[in-house]
């Protein structure tokens, strides 16, 4: 059996244990959309971690396997990091789908060369999806979305307790069809303005076959442009009840992972 050890007795043992719960607790935040952002200093990742598995570990009776560095004790390193991945991988795929909403509004106006780069994931988006991300982090944010996600890590640990983290064909089919979730999302989102650049873009062939002379492109882009952007200011009171469904729905999916 290998183990390390200080000589430090009780208290050595507990931080192995607190080490141990951090894996879960930090492999779920690093996959989460908002705590995995470029933008956020790994410190503060390390803290956060730290600080929510001392409440793990006064809160539950986890406890590290006994011999961490051995190969049973690196499979359950293994599993912790397994489901805690899994309950932000799910979490990033609700968040994915205003950026793939993004993407399709912005193909219709003829602004998908305005990108820009996305702090979350350091990759290049939309402009637009710039707005969705930040709209959906901050009615997240302000609903307490992230404390309840940080419950769900917590109850995880009833759900698969060390040693007993292997999600199942079941679980990973779920997560799996979770990404079918997050296009039908991404098409509500877009399907309104989407539609109106479809009329707009009709009525510009329409008038270009009706006068020849007329330029396709000089007069379909900028009313297309024009069109989605009216389109967006009439549908920006919709935008928050839309992200606030949508946030409650990645909990919803989240949570899916544990009751499955």
């Amino acid at each position: 059996m290998i183990s390390l050890t200080f000589g430090l007795g009780a208290l050595e043992a507990e931080f192995w244990r607190w080490l141990f719960i951090m894996t879960r607790i930090g492999a779920a935040l690093l996959a989460a959309p908002f705590f995995g952002a470029t933008g956020v200093p790994p410190q503060a990742r390390i803290v956060v971690t730290g600080a929510v598995g001392v409440l793990v570990c006064n809160w539950t009776g986890v406890q590290a396997p006994p011999a961490l560095f051995s190969l049973d004790g690196m499979l359950a390193v293994a599993g912790e990091v397994l489901v805690g991945a899994s309950l932000g991988f799910v979490l990033q795929l609700s968040f994915a789908a205003p950026t793939i909403a993004a993407e399709v509004i912005g193909a219709g106006m003829g602004m998908s060369i305005a990108a820009a780069a996305d702090p979350q994931t350091g990759a290049h988006s939309p402009a637009l999806g710039q707005y969705y991300g930040v709209v959906l982090t901050l009615v997240f944010l302000g609903l307490g979305g992230h404390l309840m996600f940080i419950d769900l890590v917590i109850k995880s640990y009833a759900s698969f307790p060390p040693g007993h983290t292997w999600l199942g064909p079941e679980r990973i089919g779920a997560i799996t069809g979770f990404g079918t979730q997050m296009f039908i999302t991404a098409v509500a989102i877009a399907l309104p303005v989407t539609l109106i650049l479809l009329l707009v873009q009709f009525a510009a062939g329409v008038v270009s076959r009706a006068a020849p002379s007329l330029n396709l492109f000089s007069l379909g882009l900028p009313a297309g442009v024009l069109a989605g952007l009216a389109a967006l200011i009439v549908s920006a009171p919709l935008t928050g009840d839309m992200m606030a469904d949508l946030s409650a729905q990645a909990l919803r999916q989240a949570e899916g992972v544990l009751l499955k």
